[in-house]
């Protein structure tokens, strides 16, 4: 039944299976089927183009199929561990604290005894560092036990 559906479709079943497996890569998710789906269409499209050829079988679609999904899995996979991999922005996304590191404030709290405070934007961030009265401007270098910012003096 399947063999008599792609040969009547001919390349068509190969398009109808490539979206087939691309919409089941949307539910399920996990960039595994994608590959499937899209070596499914490339065969389609050769097929399409190569419809009536003799050594164009059915047999020749499947190995087709067959070898440009592995080639596409491995090429997916590299490429996706290339960008996972790769040094962005949003590594530190939801790490505010390092996202302050580098940066400088006025203290709003001296630092006595160790520990003041430092207001950068909407939020007052508890500093570590070397006494300092109100109004020293400090330069964040660190960060210790969550979000205790540690400064210097500038």
């Amino acid at each position: 039944m399947i063999k008599s559906l792609f040969a009547e479709l001919g390349g068509w079943s190969w398009m109808i299976l490539g979206l087939v497996l691309l919409i089941l890569e949307i539910v399920v998710s996990g960039t595994f089927l994608l590959w499937f789906g899209i070596a499914a269409l490339v065969v389609g499209i050769i097929t399409l183009a190569l419809t009536g050829l003799a050594f164009w079988s059915l047999q020749a679609q499947w190995i087709s199929f067959v070898i440009l999904s592995i080639i596409f899995v491995f090429v997916g996979k590299r490429l996706l561990t290339r960008y996972k991999s790769g040094e962005g922005e949003d590594q530190l996304l939801n790490q505010r604290s390092k996202q302050m590191i580098g940066r400088e404030a006025i203290l709003v709290e001296a630092i006595s005894q160790g520990m003041g405070r430092i207001e950068m934007g909407d939020t007052i961030w508890r500093v570590t560092g070397q006494d300092a009265p109100i109004g020293t401007k400090v330069k964040i270098t660190g960060q210790k036990a969550g979000t205790v910012l540690i400064v210097e003096t500038v």
